[in-house]
């Protein structure tokens, strides 16, 4: 990572040479006001200049131009320095060894950033990745800037873990019901990617979550009132906004009634044209208006949308009929993941990419076959199937957002920035703060709620530990036990197998819970067979607030939305009285609660 002004200035230059040799500097503005200052609609980034990007466009090559378009994994946690292994993967998936080599490769519009890629292991290695890749960009071939991106959504979903901020994730917040404190969270949020150098998030996601048995949206939606989660979606734009990262409302047309992961098969959408337009569109209606700078498209097919079976990354109608037309969306159009089950079953790997840039799409987001993919549209063009301009109209899209997010004024982090930035103690008190007012408190006949810590009550922690999303919190139950015993409690975890024969003696058994399915299943036996007891129950569903509708009576029943440290925190301070239960559901419980429910 650069650490020295004068190579930073120097790279800059480099960026600023390319666009002024085309005719001037790609950037326009200069430094803006707190977008707390502005106008409610007003985008707070730099205000790009449309016909000075053109003329950098114009001198593009068409290998340049159409490599703007990819978004693409690399391997390694360092761009010219990755471990064995991973330059061994770049070598069989890209032919090169390391993610510097890629970008030059294929003159690349942006990387991903996954964990399981080994991108982002600390704050400080995933800058200096940052740095190194856009020193790759910005000195050879074009010399246009990275826009660098993950899925750091925060709860269910989050690619960087610890010592960054982990925050509370959607449908907490929705819970919550404050979009005041959406919009901090993602302010934070994009405020420590910038300064690891990540200028887009996917994030926030703007699917109304209708169906308890969708597998894939779930929790990651703010709730099921399509008003609630626009207010929501506004809020979180504009936080990350202005922070300046990109923020990307997903997944366009909406994923939130489906009940197929689209990540491994193609979902159907089942909504009336007339259901679409109540329930799914006003979430992305209302990110257009507050200016978003990205939608990503779903993997989904939409029958009463478009009736050819394409799934919507594929379907003109939809992307460029409804959203660019019907709801007047100028900005940059990204593909959910091109590797992905659900946009493959149809077209092979070499169509896929060309379908997605004529039905409207302007970034294509890591395709299985880069190579495949790259030289697949080079060959549209070439055949007349994709025309120049249309290639064009997208690049001059992706450059717009790359000025607008101040990449062609200083496209690199440093090592003070993170110092600033990422997990300090303001933000790690915000997360706590924020996570507060999410847990909801369903039932409590017994009145069990709150324990009175000061009596130092025995209770036994069970049930499941799901893996970390980021794989640097948890184990849950071990969390809610340490944090239980810290207010007071003499709590202990335990393992499922042992907990029936540990209930004896303890003034309660607190059971989280994880997605519990229909009918009889491995978590609704424990919950029966410690029922059974006598022992007092308190559930905890640590992310679909389902799960007491599948599980019997308890003394008491909690959602907490997720299971990362922030929300096991939260959940143990309502335990013992130290917070007050403020949450209210944002999804009903089907047979059991409506929207809105929530004891206090």
């Amino acid at each position: 990572m650069p650490t020295h002004a004068s190579r930073r200035t120097l790279l800059a230059a480099a960026a600023l040479a390319a666009a002024t040799a085309a005719g001037a500097s790609a950037a326009g503005g200069g430094d803006h006001a707190p977008d707390d200052a502005r106008s409610p609609g007003e985008d707070p980034g730099r205000r790009p200049d449309r016909a000075r990007l053109r003329h950098v466009v114009a001198r593009m090559s068409l290998a340049e131009k159409v490599g703007q378009l990819f978004v693409s994994r690399a391997y390694g946690h360092s761009a010219t320095d990755p471990d064995p292994v991973d330059a061994e993967k770049n070598q069989e998936m890209f032919g090169v060894r390391t993610a510097a080599e890629l970008v030059s490769r294929y003159h690349l519009g942006g990387i991903v950033y996954f964990a399981w890629a080994h991108n982002t292991r600390t704050p400080h290695q995933i800058a200096a990745l940052s740095g190194g890749l856009q020193q790759a960009a910005l000195t050879t071939g074009a010399r246009i800037p990275l826009l660098l991106s993950t899925d750091q959504e925060h709860g269910a979903v989050a690619r960087i873990g610890r010592p960054a901020t982990l925050l509370p994730g959607a449908m907490a917040l929705g819970a919550a019901g404050s979009t005041a404190a959406a919009r901090r969270a993602a302010r934070i949020a994009g405020s420590e990617l910038a300064a690891m150098g990540i200028r887009q998030d996917y994030a926030p996601v703007a699917d109304v979550n209708v169906n308890p048995a969708n597998p894939v949206i779930g929790v990651r939606s703010f709730g099921s009132d399509p008003r609630a989660v626009a207010a929501m979606v506004v809020a979180q734009v504009r936080g990350y906004q202005g922070a300046g990262v990109a923020a990307t409302a997903k997944h366009f047309p909406g994923h939130g009634d489906t009940e197929t992961d689209s990540h491994v098969g193609l979902p159907v959408m089942r909504h009336t044209r007339a259901t679409w337009e109540e329930l799914d569109e006003p979430p992305f209606r209302a990110a257009v208006e507050a200016g978003v700078d990205a939608v990503m498209t779903a993997h989904i097919v939409f029958p009463a949308l478009d009736p050819s079976g394409d799934p919507a990354t594929l379907s003109r109608p939809i992307v460029t009929g409804l959203l660019r037309e019907r709801l007047g969306f100028q900005g940059v159009v990204v593909t959910d993941a091109l590797d992905m089950a659900g946009v493959r079953q149809k077209y092979g790997d070499d169509r896929v990419p060309v379908l997605a840039l004529l039905a409207g799409c302007d970034q294509l987001l890591n395709p299985p076959d880069l190579g495949l993919a790259h030289r697949s549209v080079l060959a549209a063009v070439e055949a007349g199937e994709l025309t120049q301009d249309r290639i064009e109209e997208s690049v001059l899209r992706i450059l717009e957002l790359k000025s607008r997010r101040g990449l062609f004024d200083e496209a690199h982090p440093t090592s003070a920035e993170v110092d600033a930035t990422v997990g300090i103690r303001e933000h790690l008190d915000a997360a706590d703060a924020i996570a507060a007012a999410t847990t909801t408190l369903l039932a409590d006949p017994r009145g069990l709620v709150p324990i009175d810590a000061k009596a130092a009550p025995r209770l036994l922690v069970t049930g499941t530990d799901p893996v970390s999303p980021t794989g640097t919190t948890g184990p849950p139950t071990a969390v809610l036990a340490r944090e239980l015993t810290a207010l007071g409690c003499r709590a202990t975890a335990v393992a499922p197998s042992r907990a029936v024969a540990a209930a004896a003696g303890q003034a309660a058994v607190l059971v989280c819970t994880y997605n519990v399915p229909e009918g009889e299943s491995p978590q609704h036996t424990l919950v029966a067979d410690l029922v059974a007891t006598g022992v007092p129950v308190i559930v905890l569903a640590v992310r679909n607030p389902y799960d007491p509708a599948r599980l019997p009576a308890c003394a008491a029943e909690l959602a907490t939305y997720s299971w990362t440290d922030v929300e096991m925190r939260a959940a143990a301070r309502v335990l013992t009285g130290t917070l007050r239960p403020a949450g209210r559901l944002p999804v009903p419980v089907p047979g059991r609660y409506p929207l809105g429910h929530g004891l206090t």
